[in-house]
């Protein structure tokens, strides 16, 4: 546990307990959030069969994950390591023109 709190930049337990929660919780929201988008959008695996509809909707949580991390981060007053942690993300997936230095 000490090498990843170090690793994050965190101090204390009670704050790598809190960015579990929110990792959980955003993991499981936005595969819930995704199927009535999907709905939305009229995307159904009948339609388009069920590889391409995994893909698709995959791509669907992509951003409603990024979004959902940094607001539920908020919520549990992880707002900064949250912010950090997604930007250094999207940089890692090649957007990181989005922010600047």
């Amino acid at each position: 546990m000490e090498r990843l709190k170090k690793r994050w930049g965190i101090t204390s337990n009670l704050q790598a307990v809190l960015i579990f929660i929110v990792f959980a919780i955003t993991g499981s929201a936005s595969a819930w959030v995704s199927r009535p988008f999907c709905d939305w959008l009229g995307i159904y695996k009948e339609d388009f069969g069920a590889v391409w509809f995994t893909l698709i909707r995959l791509i669907i949580i992509l951003p409603i994950y990024q979004v959902l991390l940094v607001a539920i981060g908020t919520i549990f007053g992880q707002f900064r390591f949250f912010w950090n942690f997604e930007k250094k993300m999207l940089k890692n997936m090649g957007l990181g023109f989005l922010f600047k230095d």
